[in-house]
């Protein structure tokens, strides 16, 4: 299904009942809403699930005018939200989509009310680079001064992660845009109802994560996936499903 949002053709996929209470799932960075019809496949007896495809992520929805950065994202949510006529809802951030999550609890006046959180291998807390990494980025901002313009793109895409060299050069953009701001002092302004789902195994946001955010959350709880990784609810699909029906009960 496709709406338009601020003229952009946005793909989202819904389940259940339309007057039942609406949860929304955002995703993690670059993946498509169908990998997470886990949730609706768990929730949607008795829940109205809506799957959302971010702007570039897939191209079911196609590319923002520009780069954004995280409150470019945020602000889209919001618009999608309004578009939909959504009063209330629950919002399920995986990922990239926690960290929209949490910047959006922190804006004033939300035109909608968040009813709850859940929030899975969530992004947002920055960590220090290790000493390899920051010599790396040191080599890097030196050989700048000497490289063209066309061999820093050539060393960016050589050295830089499968997510970076795997997107087009607006989500590049974006990406070094919206992942660096640190979010660890707008944790305590997520004053919602918050399930914390982490994989102990979790690489990418490491369950210590989790862990601070269960602290600075003002009303958060952390249930942890033995041996799951940065996919949890795929790595341990029945554990993660009886996590959440648990919840919602």
């Amino acid at each position: 299904m496709k709406t338009d949002v601020n003229g952009i053709s946005t793909y989202f996929e819904e389940y259940g009942p339309k007057d039942a209470p609406t949860v929304l799932v955002l995703p993690g960075w670059m993946a498509k809403a169908s990998l997470y019809r886990i949730v609706s496949d768990t929730l949607s007896d008795k829940y109205h699930v809506i799957l959302l495809d971010m702007p570039g992520f897939t191209g079911d929805t196609p590319e923002p005018p520009e780069a954004w950065d995280l409150d470019g994202f945020v602000d889209f949510t919001i618009s999608f939200i309004k578009t939909l006529e959504i009063q209330s809802l629950t919002l399920i951030g995986h990922s990239f989509g926690g960290r929209i999550i949490i910047k959006m609890m922190n804006r004033p006046d939300l035109p909608f009310i968040t009813e709850r959180i859940v929030l899975i291998d969530a992004a947002g807390i920055r960590h220090e680079l290790s000493g390899k990494a920051k010599r790396r980025q040191q080599m890097f901002k030196l050989a700048k001064h000497f490289m063209s313009e066309k061999q820093v793109e050539h060393y960016k895409e050589t050295h830089g992660s499968a997510d970076y060299r795997a997107a087009s050069p607006l989500m590049r953009e974006c990406m070094v845009k919206a992942i660096n701001e640190d979010l660890t002092e707008l944790l305590p302004g997520v004053k919602q109802e918050t399930l914390l789902i982490w994989g102990t195994a979790d690489t990418a946001t490491p369950i210590s994560d989790g862990e601070m955010m269960e602290q600075k959350m003002p009303d958060a709880g952390l249930a942890r996936i033995e041996g799951a990784g940065h996919f949890s609810f795929a790595d341990e699909p029945v554990i993660f499903g009886n996590i959440l029906l648990s919840y919602f009960k």
